[in-house]
């Protein structure tokens, strides 16, 4: 069946789904003056945020059918209810209650391989379909999110009015919105943000932990963080990094008894009452996953998600503990301004290898990303929007789709690669992980060696299974015997 004519009308509107980000949704789309049709499965949730916001143009429904039938066509449906099995059977139910020409937008963090599945299973129905990675958190959903649809042209171009309304704006003014193309390339894109989300916070706690293991008290961490904050490092992650160094536990209160190097006795910051256990929600590992199939080595990225895993085996780590007597337990020479270009280092490799990863998405799944555009509608409204954001798009449109090989871009590594290493290696003499910088560092500088180890490994996959190898001084693959003319003989 042909796409239906895009209607002139905008569509009635309904959000289902009214956990944190989905209420914050509906009343976003209702600030810009358009009725929202509001469900919820449990029917209580519904009533209670149509009693508590219904005068900011809320409608309840107590079911679908009830639902459906206050709607004029065409319809959009935005779902933000959990991935898998949940979203599965809602498109199975819309799908029977909803008209051609209507539309159904998943608005969760799906895994984009079901993303495309379910758009195959609305083909024919005449019943558009977008999946649409969100980012911003419950304030973003309220107050202007990334926005990242892909699916239905004819779809985006009905939901298009109402999506750049309520989307974030860069500082130009642009909306953070843009179809991205077809079948699952809004929750691809998505995912990677949330990789590189994943990269950044990791590498932002090694710099904070580094800042405290070299005796830092707590105000001046947070000064010093303020400080990043408002350079080229600046960032949503560093601002509520700074927040969160300033915040008193309101539980216990009592003042520390320590008293770091003599300074003023601090009270417990909450962030010392946290369980350092991580928890994820799986698209940092669908990132690592896919950086695997794709052989895109999105090392750092893949790092951070494993440490988050590392952090959860409590009783692993505890019964690891190192008896190691060269660890110096306050690492000397940890320089601010250093770890600053350590952070910074960082989040460009984590953002080279995610453009990496969405460039190779791009080409493997037929959908012709416009990367520049993906950076730019990041630069607001999401959690990894950055003062960075703005030249990363520039290079990208300039200089192609891998960042390492931009001049610009290469010339700041190259500039930060000092206080990098001093920072990293001063961590790694005090046995303070810092896997992130490390990880990050180790990409660096496996891209810019000449010859790398892994000829080694060519030559012994050979030996033990006649895999061949390539030469350097002539065409073709070869095996060898690999066997000296004379043993204990050196050529």
């Amino acid at each position: 069946m042909d796409a239906p004519t895009t209607s002139t009308d905008e569509p009635s509107i309904a959000v289902t789904g009214l956990a944190a980000m989905g209420a914050a949704l509906a009343r976003n789309i209702a600030g810009t003056g358009r009725t929202v049709h509001v469900h919820n499965r449990t029917p209580e949730r519904t009533r209670t945020l149509v009693d508590e916001h219904g005068a900011e143009g809320l409608v309840g429904a107590d079911d679908l059918d009830a639902l459906i039938a206050d709607m004029e066509p065409p319809r959009l449906v935005i779902a933000m209810i959990a991935s898998g099995p949940p979203i599965d059977d809602l498109i199975g139910q819309l799908r029977e209650r909803l008209d051609p020409g209507d539309v159904i937008v998943d608005a969760g963090n799906s895994d984009f391989r079901d993303t495309e599945r379910r758009a195959g299973r609305l083909t024919g129905t005449g019943i558009g379909f977008l999946g649409m990675g969100v980012s911003g958190g419950e304030e973003g959903a309220r107050l202007g999110p990334s926005l990242m649809p892909a699916g239905d042209r004819w779809a985006f171009e009905l939901a298009e009015p109402v999506l750049v309304d309520i989307a974030a704006r860069a500082t130009d003014g642009t909306p953070c919105c843009a179809y991205l193309g077809t079948g699952g390339a809004g929750h691809y894109v998505k995912m990677v943000h949330n990789g590189i989300e994943y990269a950044d916070m990791g590498a932002i706690a090694e710099a904070v932990e580094l800042l405290r293991r070299g005796g830092r008290d707590t105000d001046e961490m947070a000064a010093i963080v303020e400080g990043w904050n408002g350079g080229e490092l600046g960032s949503f992650l560093l601002e509520i990094t700074a927040r969160i160094l300033r915040v008193v536990d309101d539980v216990d209160d009592d003042v520390v008894d320590d008293v770091v190097d003599g300074g003023t006795a601090d009270r417990h910051l909450l962030l010392d009452r946290v369980a350092d256990r991580a928890s994820q929600k799986g698209t940092g590992r669908l990132t690592a996953q896919e950086a695997l199939e794709l052989g895109e080595p999105a090392t750092t990225i893949a790092e951070a998600t494993f440490h988050r895993s590392l952090s959860a085996l409590v009783d692993r780590r505890r019964s690891a503990a190192l008896g190691d007597t060269t660890i110096d337990a306050r690492p000397s020479g940890i320089d601010p301004d250093d770890t600053a270009a350590a952070l910074l280092a960082c989040r460009l490799v984590a953002l080279a290898q995610g453009f990496d990863l969405l460039a190779a998405g791009s080409e493997a799944h037929g959908w012709e990303l416009d990367l520049p555009r993906v950076a730019e509608i990041w630069r607001a409204g999401c959690i990894i929007r950055s003062v960075l954001l703005d030249p990363i798009a520039e290079a990208l449109r300039t200089d192609g789709p891998h960042l390492v090989t931009s001049p610009a871009v290469g010339r700041r590594l190259d500039e930060a690669t000092p206080g990098w290493r001093r920072t990293t290696v001063a961590a790694i003499g005090a046995g303070v992980p810092v896997p992130v910088m490390s990880s990050a560092l180790a990409w660096r500088d496996a891209l810019a060696t000449d010859r790398l180890p892994t000829a080694l490994i060519q030559a012994q996959r050979d030996v033990f299974g006649a895999h061949t190898y390539e030469r350097t001084d002539r065409d073709g693959t070869f095996h060898s015997s690999w066997t000296p003319t004379r043993p204990g003989t050196h050529p």
